[in-house]
Order: structure tokens, then C-alpha cells, then sequence
């Protein structure tokens, strides 16, 4: 088993995360909203927690018992960058909620701290358009994943780079295989980010259930906001209102229980997908196909350790309960799947593959 990744080595990608990434995100949602003194002293404390120890949650938060066994116990108290990547950057978005009392009593309960830069990113998009083909859409949804806003914070619109045409990895025929093995069953859907990457989303599922290659549509999104862009249902509800015509079906297949939308708590996690709940675990055993979108769904997916690339997939995601396809553009250092020549000549030009967001695999 390959070891779990931590943040305590300088420069590395996890580092970055923690050491830059996470200050700037706390600065631009210090700006975006006009928080009180008590908030944006809380915001600051977490701050300066950074290049310290973990934190407890506030007192009386309903859900410590749940990060109780996720691992608070364990983690609570020590430096941030010792303790399993994965964890500690899940950990932290928990605790920004808490610093600007999304959870707690007073006005800013149940405000998305993140909702203004969702806002403009979903105002500044293009109408959707209309007619593309199944495999057209399946690409629109895999590089809507390319820029998400935590990596813009880190990255920068010039640090963006240029979308790649080729993918490092390419089983899409693998997944439309899958959906069309039998009769039309249930296509589960995790989401990631809103916006950019959910309208596209949405849009493929739309495709797929008027060609009746699904019958059903199961989404899973976030139960509260996580990672700066991750959907939740009141981002579901505001992309299908830019949707067009497709989101007037999508909205009717809502109501027809043709597209459901689910938000379990195991989604915010800081734990890989191979200790899903018995509920989750028979949401995804009963699909006909799993699509795990984007970065952090991988990382959880695969598990968030140092694999050799060329450590297959299958090998890493058995566990799961079903036929399962990732679509991802690479943000971070993990991945699985690859080829030995794929890998050399990537590594010929750099490591930033990895993280640049510039390129992207689809694999089953």
C-alpha cells in the first residue's frame, strides 16, 4: 500500500494547498462579505492557526460527534502539516464554516460564504448550446472540472495554462459500453464544482435521459459549501434556471423522480470513498454506472496516497460496489491508470502534469 499523503514537505503540491492556498482563500472571503468584528476576528484566528496546531470545532457543534469518528480525536491538537492531506484540507473548509457562522445562531446561519464568487462565475457563462452530441457533452463535462475556484485562487487565470486536446487516459468507450449493457438503468452522479462544471453536468444528464440510454438520474452533491466551488442543491437549482430548455425538463424530471438529488453527509468527508456508509454503498451498488467527477471525488476514490501512476485503476477502486468512471482534469499529484510510455513522456516535460490543470483523463 502506497503511503497517505501529508503536507510537511515545502514546495509540494500539499504544502502549496495548506501554506498558500488556504491564507488567500481566507482573504478573499474576508472581502467578499460584510462580516462583523466577531466574524472576521474568527476568521483571522484560523488564519494564524495555520503555521500551528489543529483547532477544535465550536463548542456545540451538531456534527462533532460525526468528526469525532471521522478522526478529530485523533488529529484535534496537532500541526496541520502532519496529519493526512486529505483530512487536514476537508478539516479546514469545515472550520471556515465555522468561523463565519454558517452553523452557528445569528444572521450569517446557512450563508455560503462562497456564494458571490459562485455567482459571478455562473453569471459570466455563455447560454447553453444546444444540440451538442453525447460525446461532445461527456467532454464539456470533463473539462468543466478545469478551473474550479480553489485552483484559480492557487493557480491564477495565467497559471491556467492551455487545455490540452489529448487526454492522458481515454476509456469513454468503456463508459458508454457500460450505460448501454441491458436495459436503461440508474446513472449515480457525484458532483464537484457548481457552476461551470454543474451545467454541464446537468446538460448530459438531460441528454441521456431523453435518449433513453438512463432512466434515471441519481445526483449526489454536497450538503453544505465545501472547497470554495462544490455544488449543493441550491446550486443545482440556479444552474438549472440558466439552463434553457434543458433545465425546464431537468426541472420536470425533478418533479417526475426522473433526477434525483441527493446530499449525504459522507459527501463532505475527509475520508476516501472505500469507508462509505452502508446507505451510500447501496446507492452507488444499484447504478448501472458511477461517474465520479473531478479532483477531490478522485483523490477520495483512489485513495489520497503516493501510487506509482501506472498502478492500475481497478486495482485501487475494487472495492466499490459498482461499474465506476472517473472524469477528472489533474489538479493534484495522484494518479492511477497509466501507461509506462504515457508516463515517460509526460514526465519529460515536468512534473506540473500533475497539477497544472491542463490535462485530463476519463477512465472505467
Amino acid at each position: 500500500m502506497a503511503d497517505v499523503i501529508v503536507s510537511n514537505v515545502p514546495g509540494s503540491f500539499p504544502w502549496g494547498v495548506l501554506h498558500e492556498r488556504h491564507p488567500a482563500l481566507i482573504a478573499r472571503v474576508r472581502d467578499a462579505t460584510p462580516y462583523g468584528p466577531g466574524r472576521r476576528e474568527a476568521l483571522d484566528a484560523l488564519l494564524g492557526e495555520i503555521d500551528g496546531a489543529i483547532g477544535p470545532l465550536a463548542p456545540g457543534a451538531a456534527d462533532r460527534g460525526v468528526w469525532e469518528a471521522w478522526g478529530s480525536e485523533k488529529y484535534v491538537g496537532r500541526p496541520w502539516d502532519e496529519v493526512p492531506f486529505l483530512w487536514a484540507e476537508s478539516y479546514f473548509y469545515r472550520r471556515l464554516l465555522d468561523a463565519v457562522g454558517y452553523f452557528g445562531p445569528g444572521p450569517w446561519r446557512g450563508i455560503d460564504p462562497f456564494a458571490p464568487f459562485k455567482a459571478a462565475e455562473l453569471d459570466g457563462l455563455a447560454p447553453p448550446v444546444a444540440g451538442l452530441e453525447e460525446q461532445a457533452l461527456l467532454h464539456a463535462s470533463l473539462w468543466g472540472n478545469r478551473a474550479d475556484l480553489g485552483f484559480r485562487i492557487s493557480a491564477g487565470e495565467a497559471g491556467l495554462g492551455e487545455r490540452v486536446t489529448g487526454l492522458v487516459a481515454d476509456d469513454s468507450a468503456g463508459l458508454w459500453a457500460v450505460l448501454d449493457r441491458g436495459a436503461p438503468g440508474r446513472l449515480c452522479v457525484v458532483a464537484d464544482n457548481a457552476g461551470p462544471e454543474l451545467l454541464p453536468d446537468l446538460l448530459l444528464a438531460d441528454q441521456l435521459l431523453a435518449a433513453h440510454r438512463v432512466s434515471e438520474v441519481l445526483l449526489h452533491v454536497k450538503p453544505y459549501p465545501y472547497y470554495v466551488s462544490d455544488a449543493t442543491p441550491a446550486d443545482v437549482i440556479a444552474c438549472l434556471r440558466r439552463a434553457g430548455e434543458a433545465g425546464k425538463r431537468l426541472w420536470q424530471a425533478m418533479a417526475d423522480g426522473r433526477l434525483i438529488v441527493r446530499a449525504h453527509p459522507f459527501s463532505c468527508a475527509p475520508l476516501p470513498y472505500q469507508d462509505m456508509p452502508d446507505d451510500l454503498r447501496a446507492d452507488f451498488g444499484s447504478a448501472t454506472l458511477t461517474i465520479m467527477k473531478g479532483d477531490l471525488n478522485y483523490r477520495r476514490l483512489v485513495g489520497d496516497r503516493h501510487w506509482a501512476a501506472t498502478t492500475p485503476y481497478a486495482t485501487v477502486t475494487g472495492y466499490f460496489p459498482g461499474p465506476v468512471a472517473a472524469l477528472r482534469t489533474l489538479k493534484s499529484e495522484v494518479v492511477v491508470g497509466l501507461d509506462e510510455a504515457t508516463v515517460a513522456a509526460l514526465d519529460a516535460g515536468g512534473q506540473s502534469w500533475r497539477t497544472a490543470g491542463t490535462h485530463a483523463l476519463i477512465q472505467v
